[in-house]
């Protein structure tokens, strides 16, 4: 005989299993991988350290009214800055395989502090030199792009070329709110409130760097974004001085190399060291007011952060190097107009050159990035460290050479069109960069 207890064991089974029937399934909670955090660390810490790159074409004019130094004597100091900004960035690189990206960016970021703070009480030229040159220099160049490099290769395997174009975005996104800022204290000031400024940035920005930002995936038990498998982190490498020579001396060997270095040091020559240092001087010799050119330096940085975003997207579809071609080509033809565009009032045209040359600021960082990656490997932070001093050489022959053609010659002009000529040469040397067997073709 069946006993009642035995039925109802069977019954409420069969309830159970109905009413969990009719439940709805539960959601499924979506994560946001780390990696985007420590991307996201790494934005907020470059416009941090953005406003130092926004002061050089502000200080000129300041600079050579009260000490009555030439153009030529504060463009070599402004040269000497952007030259190490590049030729420490390879060391920076081995450096933060080293002792950690944490580290070698906190101590940057307090360098930078301390070479802007001190330029307060200078009195004589080789002062310039020695803090805005030599410390800001060397500071900010323990950073420069090779942070965002470093960051990307060891946090992403997908989406690279879109992280690498925001991260690059950065240095303008904090151009864009430092310039009329900084500009805005010169005026109304002077400019040492503005030096103390840029030291207060960089410092502020170390409690996040410290806090927050992790040096790889496998510190929090992650793989990297897009990846398949785990990937285990590497122990410190030693002798990171002699790791970025040896790469350095393997890479020369190669074609592209030199290439690459050529295009990016007329890129450098094109943007940092041209309209960046001498834009702001050069429109007020047309008698534009100093805010207003800072202002319009400061947009072309809100369309640098559309362009070095699209940029990065159109790498990860396009071939790099007519993406490179192509960039160059449109500045260097955009360069030979705006002798005619400059003037004392903000015209419509001049608009147009300033969103069209925003566009096309940075644009060619996430293509070169891509190369340097396909061609290099492992390398290829270090390899695109080296590409990047060739960008600030660049950068720092026209900064003071064009300090020099302003003394000599009393106008600008010359410079524009020698710099368009050199971005056609540029898109020419793009265009015979030679892929590499078994590099990433484009999709499209």
């Amino acid at each position: 005989m069946e006993h009642a207890a035995d039925r109802k064991l069977y019954v409420v089974p069969q309830k159970t299993e109905a009413a969990a029937a009719q439940q709805p399934p539960k959601p499924t909670r979506v994560r946001v991988h780390r990696a985007w955090f420590v991307a996201a660390v790494t934005f907020v810490t470059i416009i941090g350290a953005a406003a130092f790159r926004s002061v050089p074409g502000l200080l000129i004019d300041p600079l050579h009214v009260e000490f009555d130094w030439s153009r030529g004597t504060i463009g070599a100091a402004v040269s000497v800055n952007l030259a190490l900004y590049g030729l420490t960035a390879p060391f920076a690189a081995a450096l933060m395989d080293r002792f950690g990206i944490r580290r070698v960016v906190a101590v940057a970021l307090t360098v930078i502090a301390a070479g802007s703070l001190l330029t307060v009480w200078m009195t004589e030229a080789w002062q310039l030199m020695l803090c805005w040159g030599l410390l800001v220099g060397l500071g900010s160049g323990s950073m420069a792009l090779a942070f965002a490099a470093t960051v990307t290769n060891r946090w992403f395997t997908a989406r690279r070329g879109l992280v690498s174009g925001i991260l690059t975005a950065a240095s303008a996104s904090g151009q864009l709110i430092f310039l009329p800022l900084l500009s805005w204290i010169i005026d109304r000031y002077d400019w040492r409130p503005a030096a103390v400024t840029v030291a207060l940035a960089a410092l502020a920005v170390v409690p996040f760097v410290w806090l927050l930002l992790h040096d790889h995936p496998a510190d929090v038990g992650q793989k990297p974004y897009g990846a398949a498998e785990f990937v285990p982190k590497p122990p410190p490498v030693p002798g990171a001085a002699r790791r970025a020579v040896t790469v350095l001396l393997s890479a020369v060997r190669t074609g592209p190399f030199w290439l690459l270095a050529g295009t990016f040091a007329i890129c450098g020559a094109s943007t940092n060291g041209l309209i960046q240092t001498h834009f702001i001087p050069a429109a007020h010799d047309h008698h534009m007011p100093v805010q207003a050119a800072a202002s319009l330096l400061a947009v072309i940085g809100v369309f640098d952060v559309v362009g070095t975003i699209a940029s990065g997207w159109f790498t990860d579809r396009f071939e790099p190097r007519r993406l490179l071609a192509v960039y160059y080509a449109l500045r260097g033809v955009s360069l030979m107009f705006l002798p005619l565009l400059l003037g004392p009032t903000v015209h419509p045209p001049m608009v147009f050159f300033i969103v069209f040359y925003g566009l096309d600021w940075v644009a060619t960082v996430p293509p070169t990035l891509a190369l340097c990656r396909e061609q290099y490997g492992e390398d290829s932070a270090i390899v695109f460290g080296w590409v990047l001093a060739s960008h600030q050489v660049g950068a720092a022959v026209v900064a003071f050479l064009g300090g020099v053609a302003r003394d000599t010659l009393g106008s600008y002009d010359v410079v524009w069109y020698a710099s368009g000529a050199l971005c056609a040469a540029a898109a020419l040397m793009a265009l015979v960069i030679r892929r590499r067997a078994g590099g990433v073709a484009a999709t499209v």
